[in-house]
C-alpha cells in the first residue's frame, strides 16, 4: 500500500468533525468529474508526499512581518496564512457538513485564509481574503476578501457560475456598494496563492487575463474588470520567484516560494504605482489542528508562530 492511499484511508477513518478543522477524507480524486481542468491551467500532479503533508488532520499556519502602506505611508503589520484541505459543496460553495453522503457535490479542495493586521494612527485595520481552489485542477470556486476599519465594512465574494464569475460587493462606501455583477472566468489573482501550493507548474506562464485580488479593488476604489497581464516563474536553486506584471493597471506581484514541495510562501512583494503596497517576509511556521486549541492554556502557542499582536 502506497503512502498517499495510507493517508487517504487514515483521514477517512480518523478524521473528525470539529468547527473549522480539516474535515477532507483525503481523496484527490473528486467524484464530481463534470468537469475537466479548465484551459487556463495545466492538469495538476500531485506530489507523492501530498497526502502525508495536507492530509494528517492538521492546518499549516505561516506568520509573515509585514510592511503595508496605508494613506501614503508604511505601517508595521502582520499576517498570518492558514492553508487546509477540505471537502467543498461544488453547488453551493461552502464546506460540506456531511461530505459522505454528498456523492457528486463533493469537491475536496486546498483553501487559504489570509488574515493581515496593522494600525493606521489611532485606529486599525483588518484584512482577511479566502480562497477555495479545487486540487484537481479545476477553476477555484469561491473567493472572499473583507476590510474592516473603524470607519465601516467591506466584504466582496466572487462564485464560479456557469455564466462567468459572479461577483458581489458590499460597501459602506457611496460609490461602490452595492453591486452585483459577472465577469468572465479567468485567472484570478487570489489563486495563484493557492495554485503555487499544489503545484507551480500548473500555472502558465505568459500573457494571460487577470482578474485583480479583491484587496486591492477594494482598498483603492477600483472596478472589477480582467487585465492583461504576463506571468513569469524563475527557479534559482531552493527558491523560486513568480512575478505578475499588469499591462495596463500600475500593479505588479511577486511570490517567493520554495522549489520543492510543499513550495511554502517564503515572502512576497506587491506594487502599485511602482511603490510596494504591501512586502512579506516568512516569520514561522507550524502544522496545527487550530480549531481545537482555542482555550485559554493554548495562548502560549501564539509564541511559537511569533506573533505580536494581541
Amino acid at each position: 500500500m502506497n503512502r498517499l492511499l495510507l493517508f487517504v484511508l487514515i483521514s477517512i477513518l480518523g478524521l473528525s468533525v470539529q468547527h473549522c478543522a480539516d474535515t477532507s477524507t483525503g481523496s484527490t480524486n473528486t467524484s464530481a468529474k463534470t468537469a475537466p481542468p479548465d484551459p487556463i491551467f495545466t492538469p495538476i500532479t500531485l506530489d507523492p508526499k501530498f497526502g502525508s503533508y495536507w492530509y494528517q488532520g492538521k492546518a499549516e499556519l505561516t506568520s509573515y512581518d509585514v510592511v503595508q502602506e496605508r494613506y501614503g505611508e508604511t505601517r508595521k503589520a502582520e499576517q498570518v496564512n492558514i492553508f487546509v484541505t477540505e471537502d467543498f459543496s461544488k453547488s453551493k460553495h461552502v464546506k460540506l457538513d456531511d461530505a459522505g453522503a454528498a456523492g457528486a457535490d463533493r469537491v475536496p479542495i486546498l483553501k487559504l485564509n489570509a488574515v493581515r493586521r496593522f494600525q493606521t494612527g489611532l485606529y486599525d485595520y483588518s484584512l482577511m481574503e479566502s480562497i477555495f481552489t479545487p486540487i484537481s485542477g479545476m477553476q477555484t470556486l469561491k473567493t472572499t476578501a473583507t476590510v474592516q476599519d473603524w470607519c465601516g465594512h467591506v466584504f466582496m465574494q466572487s462564485d464560479l457560475t456557469p455564466e462567468g464569475y459572479r461577483a458581489r460587493v458590499f460597501s459602506y462606501f457611496e460609490s461602490e456598494g452595492d453591486q452585483d455583477l459577472t465577469v468572465p472566468v479567468v485567472l484570478l489573482e487570489e489563486e495563484l496563492w493557492t495554485r503555487l501550493r499544489l503545484n507551480p507548474a500548473s500555472i502558465k506562464t505568459g500573457p494571460a487575463k487577470v482578474l485583480p485580488a479583491a484587496l486591492y479593488t477594494r482598498l483603492r476604489h477600483k472596478s472589477i474588470a480582467p487585465q492583461d497581464a504576463d506571468i513569469q516563474i524563475v527557479t534559482s536553486g531552493s527558491t523560486s520567484t513568480l512575478t505578475l506584471q499588469y499591462n495596463s493597471i500600475p500593479r505588479s506581484l511577486s511570490i517567493q516560494f520554495e522549489s520543492n514541495f510543499p513550495h511554502k510562501i517564503m515572502a512576497w512583494e506587491e506594487k502599485n504605482e511602482g511603490k510596494i503596497a504591501s512586502k512579506g517576509t516568512l516569520k514561522a511556521t507550524r502544522m496545527s489542528p487550530y480549531w481545537s486549541e482555542h482555550d485559554n492554556v493554548h495562548a502560549p502557542l501564539r509564541d511559537s508562530l511569533k506573533l505580536e499582536m494581541r
